[in-house]
Formats: structure tokens, sequence, C-alpha cells
């Protein structure tokens, strides 16, 4: 098993992140204080840090064409789990940067992906491979 990452964020209101990463993505919460919340993102460590303002606004990068955010962050999940996921968003009316789709199809490194930003405009990205040897495929 890899080692977990650490990955520490800005938001400009920790309500907003709560309800997203905990209530929408189901993180479980772990240590907070009034300017940051600890989640448990899928075994990794994930900080939301409370800023008075965000920074600039993600910058688009043409892949597969779709413009994808840049920086973006997120999980590679298994297919029933990015499934899940995606049906679990849709049903919350989350706003798709790009909608759930399969990237790549019959290339090497086919997957499933999907981009979507929490309440303080940072972009994530969930993906599958129906072959997780893939994941580093040329």
């Amino acid at each position: 098993m890899p080692q977990p990452f650490h990955l520490a964020i800005p938001v400009d209101d920790l309500d907003a992140a709560a309800d997203f990463y905990g209530t929408l993505l189901g993180c479980q919460r772990g240590r907070s204080d009034v300017q940051w919340i600890d989640w448990d993102f899928y075994g990794h460590q994930l900080v939301t840090h409370k800023v008075a303002k965000m920074p600039t606004s993600a910058v688009p990068n043409e892949v597969d064409n779709h413009a994808v955010p840049v920086p973006h962050f997120g999980v590679v999940l298994t297919m029933e789990q990015w499934q899940k996921l995606a049906d679990t968003l849709k049903a919350a009316q989350v706003e798709f940067v790009i909608a759930p789709y399969i990237r790549f199809k019959g290339q090497p490194g086919e997957q499933a992906t999907m981009f979507f930003k929490d309440p303080a405009g940072n972009a994530l990205e969930f993906k599958a491979f129906a072959d997780i040897q893939q994941l580093f495929a040329r």
C-alpha cells in the first residue's frame, strides 16, 4: 500500500468545506481548529485551511479535447466507487467542470474521469481504471 500523502488547500469558508468534504464526499473529519480542518481523504490527509482571500483560479490545460483545470487533485478509485461518486454528485446537482466520461477510450491509459470544484474553487479530479495496470501506461 502506498504511503498516504498530505495536502493542504485554501478555502474561504470552513462550514462550506465541512459540508462538501464531510457530508457530500463522505470524508471523516479529523483534528480541527477555527482556521483548519483535517480530513481523511480516501486514506490521505487533506487539510482545508481558512484564508481571507482565495488565490487565483485554476487555469485550463487541453487534455483529450477538454479544458482540464490546473492545478487539481483527487483520487484513483475503483470503477464501482467512481460510478457511485458520479451518481452522488449528479444527484446533489454538483456542477461539473468536465462531466463524467471515459478518457483515452481504446488507448493506453483508458480511464473514467470527472472534474468538479469545491465551494472555494479548488479543482478536483476523480478517476478510475477498468484495468489498474493502465495507471502508468504509455
